[in-house]
């Protein structure tokens, strides 16, 4: 299983980093049992196990502790018993009658304890995500950095008596956004930590990170690197969705885009805190579907609104407020990172102008307002190409001192990949509705 893959490559690092040489039963006993489960709150749980059963009285005779039986048991099932669900973390139901029995096989193939015991390890440091998924990451950095956090965990929980437990792999998805991020102090580790607890059955609960938070905290520390990330989830019934790439470069677009979008304005920037909180249309199932998750598993939330149709709802952006205007920064800056170039930003800001001031002096002058409003209204709802400049060529025939735009525009979105079109006219819908709301309201933003 590959969560003891990645429980051995730790182990390998462990033993580096403090100069021991230590087993994976050996690590187990000294290092993981007494964080995870010599106390009367858990870090993880694994079904079934003897972590997860009181010891009977016989059990304890002796004078051992209700966590030392359990131990004691544990050791005794890896030796003894066959490798199951609950001794080899990941691994199959013990019989037939398990929900999880469809990974059961015939081969007689021997499993060594050690890497029973690495199993556990490696699940600890799994990094859970919305939707009930965990990500294993090849990365000695990353594991590192879980494994600091486990003792951070612990004395939370220790602190914190009406916290649930068992949360270590939602732990860990919120402690590498933590440690990864701009906020985080070394020198106080918790400092600035948000775990954002909810009640749940009358007790307080870590709530899982979303998955676009740890994929952009990653973007953030591996800029330049692709990394593969092992997805599944345990539970009733096992499910794997298998090794996804990560393409942090792509994610790291929308920075650089940033910059390069706003880098004469400064005040009006989206921070990088305000781009990591973007929520996807994806759920994290959804987007491993895509193949990687990159820019485009990273599509806002609801942005299918506005695009026209038969791709999106084709409706009108309202701004009403400020976090209105940062959401629409957010919509415009995955757009611009999608079409990956400057001039379309340009000329969709060009034609909007065009537009709109063809429209307004329509209006001014009293004439074929009705008229102007259906011909703008063919340009930012055009559902094809060949609509589009259909539309566009008809107006330039009314507004001939925006010819050379109109003829670049056309020249660059016959360009474009033809999944890319929406985008495009989605973007002028969005600058048309934004100098139209910025033209009759007095909350001004230049962005």
């Amino acid at each position: 299983m590959y969560t003891s893959y990645i429980g051995k490559k730790f182990l390998k690092l462990y033993n580096r980093k403090s100069g021991q040489s230590l087993s994976a039963r050996a690590f187990f006993d000294a290092i993981f049992f007494p964080d995870f489960f010599n106390h009367e709150t858990h870090l993880m749980h694994v079904g079934n196990s003897p972590f997860f059963q009181r010891p009977s009285a016989k059990a304890m005779e002796g004078g051992l502790t209700k966590a030392q039986a359990q131990l004691k048991k544990l050791h005794q099932d890896i030796q003894n018993e066959v490798p199951n669900m609950a001794t080899f973390v990941g691994f199959a139901a013990k019989d037939m009658i398990g929900t999880t029995s469809g990974q059961l096989s015939n081969i007689n193939f021997k499993i060594e304890p050690d890497e029973m015991y690495a199993s556990w390890i490696g699940e600890a440091l799994g990094v859970g995500v919305s939707g009930g998924f965990v990500m294993l990451l090849d990365k000695e950095e990353v594991l590192w950095t879980l494994f600091k956090g486990w003792k951070v965990y612990r004395n939370y929980l220790q602190q914190t008596p009406n916290l649930k437990d068992k949360q270590i792999e939602t732990w860990n998805g919120k402690w590498l956004t933590h440690v990864f991020s701009d906020s985080y102090n070394p020198e106080e580790p918790t400092e600035n930590f948000e775990l954002g607890e909810e009640e749940v059955l009358g007790k307080l609960a870590i709530t899982t990170q979303r998955w676009s938070k740890v994929v952009f905290a990653l973007a953030k520390k591996y800029p330049t690197q692709d990394i593969t990330a092992y997805a599944y989830n345990l539970s009733q019934t096992n499910t794997t969705l298998g090794f996804i790439n990560l393409r942090l470069p792509e994610v790291r677009h929308m920075w650089e885009w940033r910059n390069k979008t706003f880098i004469n304005r400064k005040e009006s920037a989206l921070t990088e805190k305000e781009i990591s909180q973007l929520e996807p249309y994806y759920n994290f199932k959804g987007a491993c579907k895509l193949g990687t998750i990159g820019l485009k598993a990273l599509e806002p939330d609801k942005l299918r609104d506005f695009l026209p149709a038969p791709f999106g709802r084709n409706k009108d952006y309202k701004f009403s407020d400020e976090s209105s205007y940062t959401q629409f920064q957010i919509y415009k800056l995955w757009i611009i990172a999608m079409l990956n170039k400057t001039e379309l930003l340009d000329l969709a800001a060009q034609v909007a102008t065009a537009i709109g001031e063809y429209e307004n002096q329509n209006k001014a002058e009293g004439r074929g307002t009705n008229k102007a409003s259906q011909d703008v209204k063919k340009i930012r709802e055009a559902k094809n190409l060949k609509e589009f400049i259909e539309s566009l060529t008809d107006l330039l025939e009314k507004t001939p001192g925006y010819a050379s735009t109109f003829k670049q525009v056309v020249k660059d979105v016959l360009a474009l990949p033809l999944d890319q079109f929406p985008l495009f006219i989605t973007l002028i819908r969005f600058e048309y509705q934004y100098q139209k709301s910025n033209s009759n309201s007095q909350l001004k933003i230049n962005l």
